[in-house]
Order: structure tokens, then C-alpha cells, then sequence
């Protein structure tokens, strides 16, 4: 058990109120202030696992319903002793049970998603007893505001029937003395009241003995009296003797809740105690995430890791983390170095986070951290000066320590602050040596604090022993907070002496006061302090190189899955036009092939040349459009391989030059002049060309016979947008070597979206003079009309 002094001195009790803040319920708060660190290693993981799954249910859920929970121990143990319950007290066991009811139903809830791992509290939730039945007779009894309801009994319900109706008697009788023919001027006010549980009307003192009876107030003037008439008195009389049976009814339903409550007073105690459980389980959470905490992962050897820990106590925008290890190889840590630098709060640190984590509480710290589970805490922390035992500063401190080296072992985690302060410094140090060997070499973990110069070289002699200090700016002559491990700390005297402009040839005479021993080990302190900076600044950058290569790598895979998404798109969609492609080839492959058995079946009658030629044809262009053009391709590089010969002119199509073809050197490799280059070349990258009066007449055939069959209209009508634009430029050219001057384009009325379409095309067609719509008789707005120069 971790002695109360430790816990105390490193003010444990203050972060037990910052995480009782978060507490939903009066439970969970008393619980908590009575909350201290655990030793035994099995019980501190299953706390931490327990915090761990209430973190994980409110990152996914946002919160836990909490609600309407009352620490009823009280009234339990009050209701198997036989007493009676009040209906406030019975409304706060009903409410708790169904607190309870909706907290299962909600951990049930989680437990069908499967999205959360939270064996522990499935575990509490299966513990938590069933009181539904007992929850329904209370609130069909109580009301939520603790009033007993006309339905608990058939006896209430008619009392306070009668009761009602006696009461309507009385005001009305009192209601019309109210309203009587001289009300006005011998009533104050005109209104019905009640004093002392009876009917009365404000009279005026002078008329008291018109209206005779019962006077039970006066007003603070004397000039009302408060008057129960004569004609009423036995009507409340009435009134009273059935309030006292109301009440009698009242307390016998209240007795009879008690003894269901007193059945199952055990169950609510071990209900109440889940509940308060829970409550603290997600306080610490809570608590967590409100502070940027994390799980540390527990071990029993003695080893601390905290990954840049803050001081739980100190403002998360002001604390300044720093990344503290020891516990194998090194068991102890000295920080040295001037007061006020933060050695004091790097030491607190350590023996808070710590206490933390045995009391399952997340701690300030980033992930990775890992923390040991010790037996005993000792602290020695601060100016605990006894004026009434007389001691000074260094007694005081000397008894603390004296009692630690008394009680601690290997399983102890020890905290000395300034070790051996207070009196001569030669003898402190000496003694601080001293103990901190015997802790040492007792296998305790250590950290301790001191001034001392002569610790400044302890680290270096003593296995299992590492230097640290706090690192202090010289330039801004205030220090960082930052912990240096294995870099003892220094005395700034001189630099900050010089900076205040304390004169040259004084400080140096200093330095020769020092000794050449002290000067040998101020230089090596401070070659360790830039070896660490130059560290620091190198995995700086290597860390910034890391990032930008881990951004890198997340951006091409990214980007390569976005190809391949993309990719496996547009196969899927080119697969399913092929696969639509061929399925209309089969279907016209089939009609054909029908119809070539029925004029198979038709033998008799003789089939004509031009029949069999269109099927033929019509078979070839059944084929998919894109083995179409393989197949002719291929057919065009046949056709021009067997047809070229020597000293035919060629365009050769990888340079786009032309050449004669000199000597045919193998089946499919000609030797071609370009220019007075000879080269080797493939066939298939030949292109025969024509000569030049071949190439007039063919063209000036092709003029001619276009004569022959070009009309002076286009009828585009049923055409589809891209065919019918096609078309329209082939029809203008056609009409331009045909020499037309005018020709029309039958384009429809319709929506109007080819009109508009073929007359853009018109407009930037270079030959083109002018277009219009067609007249009357020539088609209207069906139509247009086109102007060729």
C-alpha cells in the first residue's frame, strides 16, 4: 500500500478532485475521494483495461446515459431495519433501478453491434440485479416528484374523492358569504384562504361579530382577522377527519414499499455499487480525454518510459512535456543544475504519473508510454520544516529520509528533491553521495534533485547511474524546462554575469578562482550540451524527411489506387460494349444465315449474282467494328506488300518522308532511297504512292461520276446528331465538285437541337456564302437552304 505521506507530498488528493469533477453521480464522488494507488500488478492492468474500454464507448458513443442515479444505501439500510421510507426516498430507488435498466440496455446495445471490445463491463452489466418488478410497483404508487398517486389504493383513491368533494362544499358556502349583499364592505378582500389547515375569509375587525365563529390569524395591522364561520366549522371538521385518514392510508402503502425494498436491500447495495463502478470507470475516461491522456502499458520490473509527460497539475498550454526513461540498465537519475529551473516538477511528474496509473487513471503522457507498478512511493519533496519539533530544514529533511531508507526495497520507486540541501555543502554532498549508493545498491528505482557540483560527476563513475539537468536559456537568461538526459547540469554564473554586463577582466579572474578541474568539467558539459542540440537539429530533419516520404508514399497510393479504380472502370465498360457489339453481330450473322437456307430450300428457282453478293457483304459487316478494322488493315499491308516493286514511289510512314524503292531484299524488308539516305525498312512501314497523272485522272473520274449522282438536296430527317454532321460535310463537298451553286438540307422541325447544330457547322464552313431557312413552298423552318461560293 502506497504510504499516505507520498501521496500527500506529491498531491495525489488533487487529482482525485479533478477527476471526481466528471463523476455523474454523488457515488461516483464519494468513491472517488476514497480512491488510492494499487500494488498488485493484475489488479492496476485491469483497471487501466476497465478506463480503456470506457475511453473506446465514448469515442464511438459520444457519451454514456448516466442519468437519474442516487446513492440509496441509506434508505436500504434503513428499510431492513424496519423503518419507513418516504415517497422522495422511494422515488430515488425507482429512478436507480431504472438508471440501471437503461445503462444494460445500452451495454447490451454495444454488445450486438460488435464494434467495441468491453469484456469488463459485459462482466458488471451481468452482475447488475434485476429490480424492474419493484421499480413498477414503486412508480405505479409515486409520482416522480415523491407525491403518492389516488391509484395506489382503491381506500386513497375514495378518501380523497369524499375528500375533494367536502372541500367544493365548503367553498362554495364560503364563496357565497363572498359574494353577499354587504361582502364589499365587511370583507378586506373577497377571497376564500386557508389557516391552520381550515377554511377561512378575511374580515375587517370591526364587523368580527356579523359573521360569529372561529378567528385563526389576524393580519400584521390587526385591522383583518382571518375567520372560520360558524355555518362552516363542521364541514371542515369534516375536512380534517378525512385528511387524518388520508394520511393513515398514505403511511400503510409506505410501510408496504418499505418491506419490498427491505427484500431486496442486498441486491441495491450491490446494485448501487456497479453503478458507482461504472460511474468512476468513465470519470477516468472522462478525465482522459478532457486532458489529452493515454493508457501506459504496465510492467513489474521496475521500468519507466514516459513519452513527453506533462505535470498532471499544470495547464496543458503552459506545461512543457519532456520524454523521461529509466528503470533497466539505469536506475537512477541525479538532475543537477540552478533552482527555479523545473527539476522539482520534472520529479513530481514522474511520482504523479505513476500514482495515476496504479489508481487507473490515464496519464499526461503520449502513447507508448510505459510505466512499472511499484510496491512503495517514497517522497521527499519540499521545505516540510517543523517549527514545533524545532528542527531546522536539513533535520526535517534527514528525519523523512531516515524513515525511507528504513522502510523502502527493490519494488520502491524513491523521489529526493535538492538531496543533502541545508547545511555545509561540502558535508551535503558527501551525504548525498552516500545515499543515494545505498539506494542504488539496494535495486531501488531513484530520481533525485541537487545543487551540488560534486553530483555532476557522480553519473559518470557509477554503473546504473546517468546524469540529467534542466536545460536553461542563456540568451533569454531564463530557463526551458526541458530535460536533458545523460548532460549533468552547469552553473550559467558567468555567462548570465556577462550578459548583465558584469566586466570582462572580473569574470575571468573568476575562472581562475575555479581551479582547472572545475573549468575541465564546465567544458565538457557544454560539449555534451552542443552534441545534443546538433543531435536534436539531425533527428529533427531526419524526422521531417521521414514525414515528407511518408506523405509521399500515401499520395502514390492514393493515386494508384485511383488508377486502378479508374482502370477496372473502364474494362468493365469496354467488355460490356464489346460483349453488346458481338451480340448484334451474332443476331445478324443468324438472320443471314436464315436467309441463305431459304433460298437454299428455293433451289428451284434460280438465286441471282447481286443476292448472294449483298450477303456476302453484309456477313463482312456483321463482324465488330474493331476486328473490321484489324482484318483490313491487315488486308491493306497483304495487298501493298504483294504490289509494291522496284522503283515504285513510297511514303514512308515512321519518318513521313517520301522514297523510291531501289531493292527488295527479303520477303518483307525493302531497301527505300529517301533523298541520299538508302535504308532498310519493313513493308508494312511503306505506303504506295500513286503518280501524279494517275492520281488526275482518278480524281477527275471521281468528279465526274460524283456529277453524275450528287443531288441538290440532303435529307437528314431520322438521322442521328454525329452521323447527320458527318454527312452534312460530305454532302457540301460533294456539291462544291459537283460545282452546285445553291443546295437545301432537309433537317426536320423537331426540337430543333440538328437544325441548330448543322447550321453552326454552316457557319464556320469557309465555302459556305450564306443559309437560310426555306420559304413557303420549299419547306419552311424544315429546311435550309445553303449559298456556296
Amino acid at each position: 500500500m502506497i504510504a499516505q505521506r507520498a501521496l500527500k507530498t506529491l498531491e495525489f488528493d488533487k487529482v482525485r478532485e479533478q477527476v471526481a469533477n466528471f463523476c455523474t453521480s454523488s457515488i461516483g464522488k464519494s468513491a472517488i475521494d476514497q480512491l488510492i494507488p494499487e500494488t498488485e500488478f493484475n489488479q492496476v492492468v485491469e483497471l487501466l483495461d476497465e478506463m480503456d474500454e470506457g475511453l473506446s464507448i465514448l469515442r464511438v458513443k459520444g457519451n454514456v446515459p448516466m442519468g437519474g442515479i442516487f446513492d440509496v444505501r441509506p434508505h436500504s439500510k434503513r428499510a431492513q431495519i424496519g423503518g419507513m421510507l418516504s415517497p422522495t426516498e422511494l422515488m430515488e430507488i425507482a429512478s436507480t433501478i431504472r438508471a440501471s435498466r437503461i445503462l444494460r440496455n445500452f451495454i447490451e446495445d454495444i454488445e450486438a453491434e460488435g464494434d467495441i471490445n468491453i469484456p469488463h463491463f459485459l462482466e458488471r452489466k451481468e452482475q447488475m440485479p434485476v429490480l424492474t418488478g419493484l421499480q413498477h410497483e414503486i412508480n405505479d404508487c409515486i409520482d416522480e416528484n415523491g407525491v403518492v398517486l389516488d391509484s395506489a389504493s382503491t381506500v386513497l383513491r375514495s378518501i380523497r374523492q369524499s375528500l375533494r368533494a367536502e372541500e367544493a362544499k365548503v367553498r362554495q358556502k364560503l364563496e357565497s358569504l363572498t359574494r353577499g349583499a354587504n361582502a364589499a364592505k365587511m370583507l378586506s378582500d373577497s377571497i376564500v384562504t386557508i389557516r391552520n389547515d381550515r377554511f377561512v375569509i378575511p374580515v375587517k375587525q370591526e364587523y368580527r361579530s356579523h359573521y360569529g365563529g372561529i378567528v385563526h390569524d389576524q393580519s400584521s395591522s390587526g385591522q383583518t382577522l382571518f375567520i372560520e364561520p360558524d355555518s362552516i366549522v363542521q364541514l371542515n371538521n369534516e375536512i380534517g377527519r378525512l385528511k387524518v385518514k388520508e394520511q393513515v392510508e398514505i403511511e400503510r402503502i409506505l410501510m408496504e414499499l418499505s418491506a419490498k425494498v427491505q427484500e431486496v436491500s442486498h441486491e441495491i447495495f450491490v446494485l448501487v455499487q456497479i453503478l458507482g463502478d461504472i460511474d468512476i470507470i468513465l470519470a477516468k475516461a472522462k478525465y482522459g480525454q478532457a486532458n489529452k491522456c493515454s493508457k501506459p502499458k504496465m510492467n513489474d520490473e521496475g521500468y519507466i518510459r514516459l513519452v513527453r509527460a506533462r505535470h498532471p497539475l499544470i495547464s496543458i498550454d503552459v506545461a512543457v512535456p519532456n520524454t523521461i526513461e529509466f528503470g533497466r540498465d539505469i536506475t537512477a537519475i541525479v538532475i543537477t543544475g540552478p533552482n527555479t529551473g523545473g527539476k522539482t516538477v520534472t520529479l513530481k511528474t514522474v511520482g504523479l504519473c505513476t500514482l495515476m496509473a496504479q489508481a487507473g487513471i490515464p496519464v499526461p503522457a503520449l502513447d507508448g508510454s510505459e510505466l512499472a507498478v511499484f510496491d512503495q512511493l517514497f517522497a521527499d519533496i519540499g521545505d516540510e520544516q517543523s517549527i514545533e519539533q524545532s528542527l531546522s530544514t536539513f533535520s526535517s529533511h534527514m528525519v523523512n529520509i531516515v524513515d525511507i531508507l528504513s522502510k523502502f526495497d527493490s519494488r520502491s520507486l524513491v523521489l529526493f528533491d535538492e538531496l543533502g540541501a541545508g547545511t555545509d555543502p561540502q558535508e551535503g554532498a558527501a551525504l548525498a553521495i552516500s545515499i543515494l549508493d545505498e539506494v542504488v545498491d539496494r535495486g531501488a528505482r531513484i530520481m533525485a534533485t541537487t545543487h551540488y557540483p560534486e553530483l555532476k560527476a557522480y553519473g559518470y563513475n557509477r554503473p546504473g547511474v546517468v546524469n540529467a539537468s534542466v536545460e536553461f536559456d542563456v540568451e533569454t537568461l531564463s530557463p526551458t524546462y526541458r530535460l536533458l538526459i545523460g548532460v549533468p547540469g552547469r552553473s550559467n554564473a558567468f555567462e548570465i554575469s556577462k550578459r548583465l554586463g558584469l566586466k570582462e577582466t572580473i569574470i575571468e579572474r573568476a575562472r581562475v578562482f575555479t581551479g582547472t578541474d572545475r573549468h575541465e568539467v564546465e567544458s565538457m558539459i557544454a560539449s555534451l550540451e552542443e552534441s545534443r542540440l546538433r543531435s536534436e537539429r539531425e533527428a529533427d530533419e531526419a524526422h521531417a524527411l521521414l514525414e515528407e516520404a511518408e506523405r509521399l508514399q500515401e499520395d502514390l497510393q492514393e493515386r494508384l489506387q485511383t488508377f486502378d479504380e479508374k482502370k477496372e472502370n473502364l474494362e468493365k465498360k469496354a467488355k460490356e460494349k464489346a460483349r453488346k457489339i458481338v451480340d448484334e453481330a451474332k443476331k445478324e450473322a443468324e438472320k443471314i444465315i436464315e436467309e441463305l437456307k431459304e433460298m437454299k430450300k428455293n433451289a428451284a428457282q434460280a438465286v441471282k449474282e447481286h443476292e448472294l453478293i449483298d450477303a456476302k457483304k453484309r456477313l463482312e459487316e456483321a463482324a465488330p467494328e474493331e476486328e473490321n478494322k484489324v482484318l483490313k488493315k491487315q488486308a491493306v499491308i497483304r495487298e501493298r506488300a504483294q504490289n509494291l516493286q522496284v522503283g515504285d514511289e513510297v511514303k514512308v510512314l515512321s519518318y513521313g518522308q517520301k522514297g523510291t524503292l531501289i531493292e527488295k531484299v527479303s520477303d518483307h524488308e525493302w531497301v527505300v532511297q529517301i533523298g541520299i539516305l538508302k535504308m532498310k525498312l519493313e513493308d508494312s512501314d511503306l505506303q504506295y504512292v500513286k503518280p501524279e497523272k494517275q492520281k488526275q485522272t482518278v480524281t477527275m473520274a471521281n468528279i465526274k461520276n460524283r456529277n453524275n449522282h450528287v443531288k441538290l438536296e440532303l435529307d437528314l430527317r431520322g438521322e442521328r446528331y454525329e452521323e447527320a454532321i458527318l454527312k452534312t460535310e460530305k454532302y457540301i463537298d460533294d456539291a462544291l465538285l459537283a460545282n452546285y451553286q445553291r443546295v437545301s438540307i432537309i433537317h426536320g422541325k423537331g426540337t430543333g437541337a440538328l437544325r441548330q447544330g448543322i447550321q453552326n457547322y454552316l457557319k464556320g464552313h469557309k465555302r459556305v456564302k450564306s443559309f437560310r431557312f426555306g420559304e413557303a413552298g420549299e419547306g419552311g423552318f424544315g429546311v435550309t437552304v445553303v449559298e456556296l461560293k
